[in-house]
C-alpha cells in the first residue's frame, strides 16, 4: 500500500500503553476492542499473510497457497507471493511501477529471512531489476554476506541472469514529471514565468501536461511511502519473511530505508514468529521495530499486541524529548502457532492485511493506535 504523508508528517495526541490483549480462537475479520483489551484473531498453520489487503495481495496468496498447503516451504511461498506483487504495475510502492527518487530513477530495496536456517539476505538501492526479493534470496543462499547495494547488487543480479529492465511505467513517469514541475516555484521546471496563472479572453489557461492526476500527488508538500511484507509459517513450523519496496517517493538518490535492514523492516525467529514494517523507514530503523515486535512476542505478547506495542514505543520516544510527532507506520506479524496481527498509527481508519490459511482467504482489519 501507499501511505500519503506531508513533510511535516503526522502530529497527534499522546497515547498511553493499553492493558494488554485477550487472545481468542476466532476466525473473525477484525481486532475488536473490549474495555481497552484487543481480541486478536487466530489462524491455523500453514499460513501466509501480506500487508497488502488489495486484489493483488489476495492474488499473490492464492498463487502460492496450494503448494504451501501441500507441504511446501515457507521460504518458497513468500518469495513467489512477493514476485506477484513486485510485478503489479498499478502498485506504486513496490517493484515495477514504483515511484522513483528525485532524479526519476527507481531504486528498490528488499530483504528476506529464513527462520529455519537463521539466514538472511538483502539488496539496497538496486536499479533496473524487477524482482529485488529474489536477488536478496540469492545473496542469502549464494554468498556469505547479508546485504549488497547499488551497482554491486545489480551486477550480482545480472550475473545470475536477471534481465535489466526499465522499472518506470507510463503512470509512474507521469507522476514523477508532475512532481518535478510542482515541487518548487523557484526552479525552471513548469510553465514559463510569463504564463504562470495566465488565462486568455475565453478564460482558458495553459494546457495541462497530462490528465493523470493522482489525488495523493496534488501539491508540492506531498510525498509517499509504502512497502509490502509477506510472512509465512509452513506445515513443519518453519517461518520465513520478505519485505520489498521502492522506498519513499522522490527520495534523495541513494537513500536507503528500513526494508533491507534485518531487524528494522523484517525479522524472523523460527522459535517465535516474524514481523514486517511499512511506512516511514527512518523511524523503523531507529526503533529496530521488527526485532522489537518479535521480542515482545517471545515475552508472551500476541502478534496484534506486539504490533501495537511497537507503535507506542515510537510515539513514546518522541514524547520523551518533548515532540508531539507521530510518523506513519504499519506493522504486521505472525507467530509460530498461526496467530496474526497488524496495526498502524495513521489516519482515521483501521489497517488491513490479507490472510490465507486452512480456513481460506480473508481480509483482516487490525488496530489504529492513533485513535
Amino acid at each position: 500500500m501507499i501511505l500519503p504523508i506531508s513533510r511535516r508528517r503526522f502530529f497527534g495526541q499522546s497515547l498511553g500503553l493499553t492493558t494488554g490483549a485477550l487472545l481468542t480462537r476466532s476466525l473473525g475479520l477484525k481486532a475488536a476492542s473490549f474495555g481497552g483489551r484487543q481480541v486478536a484473531s487466530v489462524g491455523t498453520t500453514p499460513m501466509i499473510i501480506t500487508s497488502h489487503p488489495n486484489p493483488t495481495g489476495q492474488a499473490a496468496l492464492e498463487e502460492v497457497w496450494e503448494a504451501l498447503a501441500a507441504g511446501g516451504s515457507a521460504l518458497d511461498a513468500v518469495e513467489k507471493a512477493t514476485n506477484v506483487i513486485e510485478l503489479d504495475p498499478e502498485d506504486m510502492s513496490v517493484g515495477y511501477g514504483g515511484l522513483p527518487n528525485e532524479d526519476g530513477v527507481v531504486q528498490l530495496d528488499a530483504s528476506i529471512m529464513d527462520g529455519r536456517t537463521y539466514n538472511a539476505g538483502a539488496v539496497a538501492g538496486i536499479e533496473n531489476i524487477k524482482h529485488p526479493s529474489s536477488v536478496a534470496r540469492l545473496v542469502m543462499e549464494r554468498t556469505d554476506h547479508v546485504m549488497l547495494a547499488a551497482e554491486g547488487a545489480k551486477e550480482f543480479a545480472l550475473s545470475f541472469g536477471f534481465p535489466e529492465e526499465d522499472l518506470m511505467t507510463p503512470k509512474s513517469r507521469r507522476a514523477w514529471l508532475r512532481w518535478r514541475e510542482e515541487h518548487s516555484d523557484r526552479d525552471d521546471w513548469g510553465p514559463p514565468d510569463h504564463l504562470q496563472g495566465w488565462e486568455d479572453e475565453a478564460g482558458r489557461g495553459i494546457p495541462e501536461a497530462g490528465d493523470d492526476r493522482e489525488a495523493f500527488l496534488r501539491g508540492p508538500e506531498l510525498s509517499t511511502h509504502g512497502t509490502v511484507n509477506v510472512l509465512a509459517v509452513d506445515a513443519r513450523g518453519d517461518i520465513a519473511g520478505i519485505t520489498s519496496t521502492s522506498g519513499m517517493s522522490w527520495k534523495v538518490p541513494g537513500r536507503i530505508g528500513d526494508s533491507p535492514i534485518i531487524g528494522a523492516g523484517l525479522y524472523v525467529d523460527n522459535e517465535v514468529g516474524a514481523a514486517g514494517a511499512t511506512g516511514r523507514g527512518e523511524d523503523v530503523i531507529k526503533a529496530c521495530s521488527s526485532f522489537f515486535i518479535v521480542s515482545r512476542m517471545r515475552e508472551g505478547r500476541s502478534p496484534q499486541e506486539a504490533c501495537e506495542d511497537a507503535l507506542r514505543q515510537i510515539d513514546a520516544r518522541y514524547a520523551a524529548v518533548g515532540i508531539d510527532y507521530r510518523p506513519g507506520e504499519k506493522f504486521v506479524a505472525i507467530n509460530r502457532a498461526g496467530d496474526f496481527g497488524c496495526a498502524w498509527n495513521i489516519g482515521d481508519g483501521a489497517p488491513a492485511m490479507s490472510v490465507m490459511d486452512t480456513a481460506g482467504y480473508r481480509r483482516y482489519e487490525g488496530a489504529n493506535t492513533a485513535l
